[in-house]
């Protein structure tokens, strides 16, 4: 049940309003001189198509990574006593807060030809990750799975241990508890959890051009177009900007029941 309305004070409502504003009103200009009679064709750009197609690439490829690799972590971080718990979280949530081209530089340094990992990759199995597809997955994967550990591990924590615990009792292995009474426990929580993180790693830019660079067809996605085209073709920036807010918001309004509101 909803609390009862309440009359807010005067000195919250103008506060609040000027925040609300403070995000209307670049949203709303971004729409005022958006294209909208050329929208369509702007759209079907091949250049942008392509970017398109790779931002999807990117994203799907991402979102799974982060579905395979963040519910155990999750797991691990909501029902295991860690050693160091809390700088491992902290590890965990840091790409969060973490400007985007520091990310990609960390990246770039760990896994670049010459870096920490990468050397070895590359003298080893001849993987090379900068300037690559692979590359751009893995920066979009690195701002993308703090997103999803953090939404299921609140789930996780917030249903407690009852039911795996019955299921202990009743002669369930571990795994087999995990997989049949934990995960659809937690379904709203994970499919929220991988919305958000296929939202991130679509918008994601800063990482991915430093990391990955900008290569039409290969490491070249929606938001990196976006900044291309902003210094030759302001109304195809404003059209694809319009398609990442549109899709931003859909995801948001969907999520709306499952975590917003949580």
């Amino acid at each position: 049940m909803r609390p009862p309305a309440r009359h807010a004070p005067a000195p919250l409502l103008i506060p609040a309003g000027i925040g609300l504003l403070v995000v209307a009103i670049p949203i709303v200009g971004l729409l005022q001189r958006a294209p909208w009679s050329s929208l369509a064709a702007q759209l079907t750009e091949p250049a942008v198509l392509d970017a398109i197609a790779v931002s999807l690439i990117v994203s799907v490829v991402s979102a799974v990574i982060c579905l395979v690799l963040g519910l155990p972590l999750a797991w691990a971080l909501a029902r295991v006593e860690l050693r160091g718990g809390r700088l491992i979280r902290a590890a965990v949530m840091l790409p969060m807060v973490l400007p985007p081209v520091v990310g990609g530089t960390a990246l770039l340094f760990a896994l670049g030809r010459r870096g920490l990992v990468g050397q070895w990759l590359d003298r080893w199995f001849g993987i090379t990750l900068p300037f690559t597809t692979a590359g751009a997955i893995l920066a979009a994967t690195f701002v993308a799975l703090p997103f999803f550990v953090t939404t299921v591990e609140a789930a996780l924590r917030q249903n407690g241990t009852d039911l795996e615990e019955a299921a202990a009792v009743s002669g369930a292995r571990p795994l087999v508890a995990f997989l049949t009474v934990t995960v659809p426990a937690s379904r709203e929580s994970i499919v929220a959890g991988f919305a958000l993180a296929w939202a991130r790693a679509l918008g994601e830019f800063g990482a991915t051009v430093t990391f990955a660079g900008n290569l039409a067809g290969r490491t070249r996605t929606l938001p990196l177009q976006t900044f291309l085209a902003l210094e030759s073709d302001p109304e195809a920036a404003l059209a694809i900007s319009v398609l990442l807010l549109t899709v931003s918001l859909g995801v948001l309004v969907a999520l709306r029941g499952r975590w917003l509101m949580r």
